[in-house]
């Protein structure tokens, strides 16, 4: 680096008092620490990269933590992290015990929120400046720092809407960079088009709903912004700093980038922005591919998207077909009530997720599709453990929120083709929702069946012993549960191991192979509780069979960030873990009075 003027920035105070003539070296000095830590780690390089004079602005006017800066979304913040005391730890970003990607209250006590799902900072603004006002603490601010592309969200405009009201002394400031991952849609798009182009004339849409309206503002001008800023701070109404940004800004490959300027990346080359060659193709590429093969020749599929078009896969789809597939904004509850009404018109919806955001949305699932029995699909990628993301992004929930959903199937496919058959399968069905989950990473290699049991795939069965162990794995999990299996196999334990393609609702053919067993255990990337081994334990029970089924899966705890393989192995779900929770479990089981499953040779 050319200077050093970063390195001497331990907390806010010390960027206070950089003489204003030092700033455009130390955001240059900024942007060089960003690319080279970013592209060693992965992370989230282009909105960083568009608040860099943003951020400077901020912790010149306003004094954190006194004054609550909150970032929606929050994967914009390393900026902030850098001026609250955690440059040095750059170096572990992402990583198992290091430095997180989002903001996390137990880092600093610059960070006040650490939920990164998005349109909800302006209702964590409204609660705390609420707070603020009961509690008599008039010298405080609340700072919201919001996109544009979060603006879609509706829960963003019920707090709007509270905020506007009486929300006292509140600066939201818009960082309008006229994305999320791609371009903004819609009418706000559009309204705030207008703005920045000065184009509006009157009153505009945050004037109306009670904000006083600053801008719009160069937000890579750190002169303006902090102007912006000091006479939001003063003002006793709600306010709106509408910051004009550049996503990527700096660096050319980001600047370049017309799918997502860099949005979220993993390592890279820092010099020409280009990734390590990759492996195998990863489950959104095999998703992608086999739903545009399925879906071109039939008019009465359709897609949905909440502003994730290229990470979910869509984007060959919205090549081909671009009349048929829908981005609805950062607005889960939305897409899956839309998604009811098209199938309610004669269609076929595929709504496509991230497991996590499906979260969101769960009383749509269950009050606007299931209810009415429609044929909607939903495809949820990142589900289980995702890794570097943490907490707010492990998809580990769905399972056990959709095991309580009636009429609802939920599929995991364990390999490629299965995704394709299982795709097939889902579209094909026409009186019911349905659901399919896959993770995060390259989708590998297919493992075939030995046979298939009324829809159930045997994958292991071991030679000439009696039925001891079941193990039934969900999804990508077969490959450690055959494995585990051949190890149990090598003690001279008897194992079957079966994947049940489609996990909920409990296949009766599985109960009844549990009847058959010593001892059944359920393999899950989810968390334990009501999800996969729940609903089989339940279903035994139902039919009086006294097997007993014992449940691996994950804790019912929010996870931090680390390797999704290192995790899983941290959480028993590796082969090595399976085999020794079986074989510590068999023990005590009872002997079935049954006559063995017909051998069946690998």
């Amino acid at each position: 680096m050319s200077s050093n003027e970063l390195s001497r920035i331990i907390d806010p105070q010390d960027l206070k008092e950089l003489a204003p003539g030092r700033l455009p070296a130390l955001a240059g000095e900024i942007r060089e620490f960003l690319v080279e830590q970013v592209a060693a780690a992965g992370g989230h390089l282009g909105p960083n990269l568009g608040v860099v004079e943003l951020t400077i602005a901020l912790h010149r006017v306003f004094d954190s933590p006194d004054d609550r800066i909150v970032f929606d979304t929050g994967h914009q913040s390393y900026v902030h992290k850098m001026f609250t005391g955690r440059q040095s730890d750059f170096g572990t970003l992402r990583t198992a015990g290091g430095l997180s990607g989002y903001p996390m209250r137990e880092e600093s006590e610059h960070d006040h929120v650490e939920n990164s799902h998005a349109s909800t900072a302006l209702s964590y603004a409204d609660g705390l400046a609420k707070a603020q006002r009961l509690l008599g603490e008039s010298d405080r601010r609340v700072v919201a720092v919001i996109g544009d592309g979060a603006l879609t969200g509706g829960m963003a405009w019920e707090a709007m809407n509270n905020l506007g009201h009486d929300g006292g002394r509140v600066v939201v400031v818009l960082n309008d960079n006229g994305r999320s991952y791609a371009p903004t849609v819609g009418s706000l798009a559009r309204h705030l088009a207008a703005l920045r182009a000065g184009r509006h004339q009157g009153s505009n849409l945050f004037q109306n709903l009670g904000f006083t309206y600053l801008g719009p503002v160069d937000g890579h001008d750190v002169a303006a912004v902090a102007e912006a800023c000091r006479q939001a701070a003063d003002l006793e109404t709600p306010v709106v700093v509408h910051c004009v940004t550049q996503k990527g800004c700096g660096y050319a490959p980001a600047e370049n980038d017309e799918a997502d300027r860099m949005h979220g990346i993993g390592v890279i080359d820092p010099t020409t922005g280009l990734g390590k060659p990759g492996g195998s193709p990863s489950w959104t590429h095999v998703f992608g591919a086999e739903l545009t093969k399925i879906a071109a020749p039939r008019p009465e599929v359709v897609a949905l998207t909440a502003a994730m078009l290229q990470p979910v896969g869509l984007q060959q789809f919205a090549e081909r077909c671009p009349e048929r597939v829908f981005d609805v904004g950062i607005a889960e509850q939305h897409a899956v009530t839309s998604a009811a009404g098209l199938a309610m018109g004669g269609l076929h919806p595929v709504v496509c997720l991230y497991a996590t955001f499906l979260n969101r949305a769960v009383d749509q699932v269950m009050m606007d599709v299931a209810l009415h029995g429609l044929p909607v699909t939903f495809v949820l990628d990142r589900a289980g453990i995702t890794g570097p993301d943490g907490a707010s992004h492990h998809g580990i929930w769905d399972l056990s929120l959709l095991n309580t959903v009636p009429g609802l199937r939920v599929a995991a496919p364990r390999d490629p083709e299965r995704l394709a058959e299982l795709l097939g399968e889902a579209l094909a069905t026409e009186d019911a929702p349905t659901a399919l989950r896959f993770p995060k990473g390259s989708a590998g290699a297919d493992t075939p069946a030995l046979k298939r049991l009324d829809g159930l795939d045997v994958l292991h069965r071991t030679r000439s012993k009696p039925l001891e162990v079941l193990l039934v794995s969900a999804g990508v999990l077969a490959a450690p549960a055959v494995r585990a299996a051949e190890l149990l196999a090598e003690e001279g334990v008897g194992v079957t191991v079966v994947d049940p393609r489609w996990l909920l609702p409990v296949n009766p053919t599985l109960v009844h192979l549990a009847s058959r067993h010593r001892l059944v255990v359920s393999v899950e990337d989810g968390v334990r509780a009501g999800g996969v081994g729940t609903a089989l334990a339940t279903a035994c029970a139902d039919a009086g069979i006294r097997t007993p089924v014992q449940v691996m899966g994950l804790p019912r705890e929010f996870l931090s960030h680390g390797q999704r393989s290192e995790m899983l192995a941290e959480h028993g779900l590796s082969a090595e873990s399976v085999a020794e929770f079986a074989r510590a479990h068999l023990s005590a089981a009872p002997t079935p009075p049954v006559t063995a499953l017909e051998r069946t040779s690998r």
